[in-house]
């Protein structure tokens, strides 16, 4: 397979190109890397048609069989950990170590949700009647999935939709679409026609698939601004979703951590991935005990971080990914700097080809400035002090996010009590950002419908089918 060239969507088994294309940049030197296939709505009609011929005989294979087909999707995708994680730098800009997790923690995933099983509920056994709740398939189901983790977080979408019997039509990011077209040409030799097919195409492919009546289910990562226009557009026909959605993360840092064990994690809680991540640490509050020990040690750590090319040895922060982010994020620091709050690092533009930002540290700013209410999605971080944890509770659950948060302190037992006060779909003590595919991941409030992960999110690609059989009774003799 050639990871550098020939990028064709897959469509009912067979690899095609577009009548148009669109241009892929890297976003650490701007240079167009790759042309890909810009899907008109006839190639997404082509694409739900043949997920929709393909479903009744995926539907109907032994659940043992699509198991099998999606462990050893997930073991190619490792077999090819190294080409795919050179690309996957190269369009979205992470460093090759954590391209490497990402790759590799998506084959995971994939082997990991084939374990699931679908359960039967029984009802009722009794003289009468026998009941049963089982889970059946909902048909084809749109995927779209977004450029910050594109492999992994499709997988997420991938594995339990074809574990419960659906077929699929996946849709990467304009920005990240490489890799993920590679990963079809796998899928093309180990799955059935039709049951998996990936489109890539602009701005209109999108709401063309959220309002297409060919879709049961839409299954959307996203922002939280572009998920209310999913549900909107879905909503004439009913479809079902799932709306994984943005975050607003909030630390909270008791007074008896051991400072010097946790600040390089604290960073790396709010800077992996360059900020780049739904369930980064966005907001972090600092208790007034440690503030200026915590601040000092963010700060000198922070001046270590090698800032660069994704595929330099030694980078550990790379670009943002697109262009519009990267407005996005100098924007905010300007506001910052127009009201006059206090930057400990960075906070200049980086006067180099590429979309870097350096990694920037906001002292103390006011509750209700924009860089601490709203969802920077880039190396920034505000640091909050507080000094009452009923305030700081409250303060970190005034948000319409609700997606993750965590809570940090030597007392692991107040710490749980804390984090059972958080108003967040996810609460970590004393870590952040671990997922499992065992266990559910989705939002409260705005940040998300549903869920993923876990035998919960299994059960969101299926339909939920009671069966009620009424008992003949035997005559007695006379």
């Amino acid at each position: 397979m050639d990871f550098q060239n020939d990028y064709r969507m897959l469509i009912g088994g067979e690899l095609v190109t577009g009548s148009a294309t669109l241009d892929v940049v890297n976003p650490a030197n701007e240079e167009v890397i790759a042309r890909v296939p810009d899907a008109t709505r006839e190639d997404l009609d082509r694409a739900i048609d043949a997920a929709r011929k393909a479903f009744p005989a995926w539907s109907a294979t032994p659940i043992a069989e699509r198991k099998a087909k999606l462990a050893a999707l997930g073991q190619a995708i490792m077999a090819n950990a190294d080409p795919l994680m050179r690309l996957l730098t190269t369009e979205q800009g992470k460093p090759h170590a954590e391209a490497q997790g990402e790759v590799m923690g998506a084959g995971y995933w994939l082997m990991a949700a084939s374990q699931l099983d679908l359960p039967v509920t029984v009802n009722e056994d009794s003289d009468d009647r026998y009941s049963e709740t089982r889970h059946v398939p909902l048909g084809v189901v749109g995927a779209i999935a977004p450029w910050n983790f594109p492999m992994i977080l499709a997988m997420f979408k991938v594995g339990p939709a074809l574990l419960a019997g659906n077929t699929m039509v996946l849709k990467p990011s304009p920005f990240t679409p490489l890799s993920t077209l590679k990963f079809g040409e796998l899928a093309a030799e180990l799955l059935p026609p039709g049951v998996l097919n990936i489109v890539t195409g602009g701005d209109d492919l999108g709401p063309w698939m959220t309002s297409h009546p060919g879709f049961d289910k839409i299954s959307f990562t996203g922002s939280t601004a572009t998920g209310k226009r999913v549900m909107q557009s879905a909503a004439p026909t009913l479809k079902r979703v799932t709306l994984e959605l943005g975050g607003n993360d909030a630390a909270i840092v008791m007074p008896d951590v051991d400072v010097e064990k946790v600040a390089e994690e604290l960073f790396w809680a709010a800077f992996r991935n360059n900020g780049q991540i739904c369930i980064a640490t966005k907001r972090m509050y600092v208790h007034k005990d440690i503030y200026d020990q915590l601040r000092d040690a963010l700060v000198a750590y922070a001046k270590t971080v090698k800032v660069g090319d994704g595929s330099e040895q030694g980078t550990q922060i790379g670009p943002i990914n697109n262009k519009q982010q990267y407005a996005r994020v100098l924007e905010l620091i300007q506001d910052a700097k127009d009201k006059g709050y206090k930057f400990l690092v960075g906070g200049e533009k980086a006067d180099v080809p590429g979309y870097f930002v350096p990694v920037t540290i906001l002292d103390n700013p006011p509750e209700d400035a924009r860089i601490v209410q709203e969802e920077q999605f880039g190396p920034v971080l505000p640091l909050l002090k507080f000094d009452d944890l009923d305030d700081v509770v409250a303060r970190a659950n005034a948000t319409d996010y609700g997606l993750g948060g965590s809570v940090w302190g030597n007392d692991e037992d107040k710490a749980f009590e804390i984090a059972q006060r958080i108003a967040s779909g996810t609460v970590w003590v004393n870590e952040t950002q671990h997922l499992s595919p065992m266990a559910a991941f989705g939002g409260m409030k705005q940040s998300g419908v549903g869920v993923e992960g876990g035998i919960e999110g299994l059960l969101e690609y299926t339909n939920a089918q009671t069966i009620v059989r009424k008992k003949r009774k035997e005559a007695v003799p006379a």
